[in-house]
């Protein structure tokens, strides 16, 4: 999907959007000194650090209730307010343990017992125990209606496979506190990302007693346009280190720390979220002082922020940009033609020209740190003579045109700049006789609808932000089933990944993942094109931040110097 927004992919469904957010280079920096005056109120004063700390965010949250989100927005905030069982190792995308301190699975792959960390609260005062652990996983299996809808619950859906009320594919079953401090869950059939996954902020425990005062479950609407329920426009509760204060919709968010969190606090006291939906307006905020740091820095800007004493963070790419094919249109469906494609184009000239530095060629569509990466994979090098003899033998001696489609005034971790990724690559397809149509189209919804709910595409630009590593992640969500934006019914494909995915033991799981990205690559649904390095900007006061290839960044862990 990640998957994000700044974090995760670009073809997650989204709620729409809960009010305007255009906010102007103008009024940006306009803001400058209402900030300045917000972090002074909330300083300690005689030259001890700042405490406020302003973030500038690309958009709103699409839900304050992260079981209901799959936008990086919403989990930016959602990530300093919720916690969940499973965190991640930091500066990696592992598993690792946060409200459950340990746990244990069964020899088949479908009990998990997981230890709770004692003497935490929920920010209400509601004890964070097994019986708050279960009424969370119960509360997702009973979603009915349009709560199950992609816009809503996708994160559940698409990794627990179904609900209490169609529990066919359903892969959770039961949850019991076996003791005050231990919860068992219990599964219908093996997931063997299950532990990995619950560290995504779609899973985070919340406290039943806010779910239950403030009616989270009661959204209405419809499944293509919900409307959110009071908990998740304005009732958060969770265990982590900052408690939700106000939201002014299109213009910020606004947090503080959680005097009663279990761990350490930190230096920040109260965080302020602030909408900033363009690119250039977020930088030269920045530069004039008015924030403290943004996500996804333009690659052109890199230098120039560093130049002006600011500083640039990089993430670990764990992501892919992609170059998809809908193999609705006829030419396409020519696993020849497909090839050609991949033959024409030159990855590392793309690289250089157009991505940021720290981008890294994909072979394949998970990245090198993903179980089942397979080095020996079949492979496209660049050869424009072998795409045009291979173009010939399809039927295609003189080349042919097709629908090129790729987004405008967007920016995501996976493709920073899809303009120039889309001249790139049709010069170089070009030399082999493929021309385009240039199918430019908004980023959201209108690109997402076309390319990802219809066949009404060609070749388009994509990409996918990895939210926890497991192989799944990647390959499963693009190739799992039969979908509209890849055009293609490949049973045997969609077999082999359903087999892989309930392996549990990753000694048997880790040569069927390799088969399977050797069998794609050999398939060519599309040409993985690289890694990219998405990077963040801060301001010179920002000793360090705790970068994350998987976006799993927490603002009491941000060291400032004043």
């Amino acid at each position: 999907m990640s998957a994000t927004p700044p974090a995760g992919r670009g073809s997650r469904p989204r709620l729409r959007a809960a009010g305007a957010t255009a906010i102007l280079v103008t009024s940006a920096l306009a803001l400058s000194g209402c900030v300045q005056s917000q972090r002074t109120e909330s300083g300690n004063g005689g030259g001890s650090v700042n405490s406020t700390f302003v973030f500038a965010a690309s958009s709103d949250p699409k839900s304050l209730d992260p079981a209901f989100a799959s936008d990086g927005e919403s989990f930016r905030v959602s990530r300093q307010v919720f916690e969940g069982l499973v965190g991640t190792k930091p500066g990696t995308a592992d598993p690792a343990p946060l409200l459950a301190e340990s746990w244990k699975t069964s020899a088949d792959g479908l009990t998990h017992t997981f230890e709770l960390k004692k003497d935490v609260k929920f920010q209400d005062g509601t004890p964070f125990n097994a019986a708050a652990v279960c009424a969370n996983f119960d509360r997702w299996y009973n979603f009915k209606g349009i709560q199950q809808s992609e816009n809503l619950a996708y994160y559940y859906g698409s990794l627990f496979k179904g609900f209490k009320d169609k529990p066919e594919n359903a892969v959770y079953k039961s949850c019991s506190a076996t003791g005050d401090a231990q919860a068992t869950v219990t599964l219908a059939k093996p997931f063997a990302g299950f532990i990995a996954s619950l560290s995504l902020p779609a899973f985070g425990m919340q406290s039943p007693t806010a779910l239950q005062k403030y009616n989270a479950n009661a959204v209405a609407g419809t499944a293509d346009s919900p409307q959110l329920s009071e908990y998740a426009k304005g009732h958060p509760v969770g265990t982590g280190p900052f408690k939700f204060d106000k939201w002014d919709v299109g213009q910020q968010i606004e947090l503080s720390s959680n005097d009663d969190y279990w761990g350490d606090k930190g230096q920040i006291k109260k965080i302020i979220f602030r909408v900033i939906d363009d690119a250039n307006a977020r930088r030269q905020a920045l530069e004039s002082g008015s924030i403290d740091g943004y996500d996804l820095v333009a690659p052109a800007d890199t230098q120039s922020l560093k130049d002006k004493g600011m500083k640039v963070i990089q993430r670990d790419p764990f992501n892919i940009l992609y170059l998809g094919f809908n193999q609705a249109k006829k030419e396409l469906k020519d696993v020849r033609v497909r090839q050609a494609i991949a033959y024409a184009i030159d990855k590392d000239a793309l690289v250089k020209q157009t991505l940021p530095e720290g981008t890294k060629v994909a072979t394949q569509f998970v990245p090198e740190s993903v179980n089942g990466y397979n080095k020996d994979v079949t492979s496209y090098p660049t050869d424009k003579n072998k795409a045009k003899e291979l173009l010939k033998e399809a039927g295609y001696p003189n080349g042919f045109t097709i629908d090129f489609n790729y987004p405008t005034n967007v920016s995501r971790p996976y493709m920073p700049t899809p303009e120039q990724t889309f001249t790139n690559l049709s010069a170089q397809l070009a030399e082999v006789g493929i021309k385009v149509n240039p199918k430019p189209l908004k980023w959201s919804p209108d690109y997402l609808e076309k390319t990802q709910g219809t066949a009404d595409h060609g070749i388009h630009l994509l990409g996918w932000t990895g939210d926890y590593n497991d192989t799944d992640n990647f390959v499963g969500v693009f190739f799992g089933h039969q979908k509209p934006e890849w055009g293609f019914s490949n049973p045997s494909l969609f077999d082999e990944l359903t087999k892989a995915r309930g392996v549990s033991k990753l000694e048997e799981q880790t040569p069927l993942y390799e088969k399977i990205n050797d069998d794609i690559m050999k398939f060519v649904p599309g040409v993985p094109l690289a890694h990219p390095a998405p990077s963040l900007g801060f301001a010179s006061r920002v000793e360090s931040y705790p970068a994350s290839p998987v976006q799993d960044e927490v603002f009491n862990e941000i060291k400032l110097t004043s």
